[in-house]
């Protein structure tokens, strides 16, 4: 018997789709980590590959986006989430969140592995007004204050 912070052989993770290869981030390339896929085969994690920006309607490539408060004040409705050239783009950032965590509910997902100082999925550092800050992204924070362990991952090409 696994303890709860001892993954099961063959359990669903949430894992940030660009970290898997997938050409989803802004500028429409990844940060596909070798090194994550590598480490969630030898667990024998399965992989459910989400890309927050995408599903809550943003295209790719889209203009780089940051938060204007840390992301518990997003989420409770005093800050947002801006586009460098001013756009509004909280909606989707906000429809995003709420898409992943409905898949972590619906599959019932206890972990995620999430790229590091997204403004979506950021687990330890984000970008709030364009500094890398100490925080979590949007996803992240809705993640965790839901109970999901969210892991930070930079990606690594090696």
């Amino acid at each position: 018997m696994s303890d709860s912070s001892t993954p099961a052989p063959g359990e669903k993770v949430l894992v940030s789709a660009c970290l898997l290869g997938r050409a989803c981030t802004y500028k429409a390339t990844d940060n596909d980590d070798a090194v994550l896929t590598r480490e969630l085969a030898e667990r024998g994690l399965e992989a459910v590959p989400f890309c927050p920006e995408e599903h809550g309607g943003l295209s790719t490539p889209r203009p780089p986006a940051d938060l204007t408060a840390p992301a518990e004040s997003v989420l409770a409705g005093t800050g947002a989430v801006r586009t460098h050239d001013g756009r509004d783009v909280t909606a989707e950032f906000l429809r995003g969140a709420d898409g992943a965590l409905e898949i972590c509910q619906r599959l019932g997902l206890k972990r995620a592995f999430l790229k590091e100082r997204s403004p979506s999925c950021g687990c330890a550092t984000t970008h709030i007004d364009g500094e890398v800050v100490e925080g979590p992204g949007l996803t992240a924070a809705l993640l965790q204050e839901n109970g999901v362990e969210c892991t930070g991952v930079e990606g690594r090409r090696d």
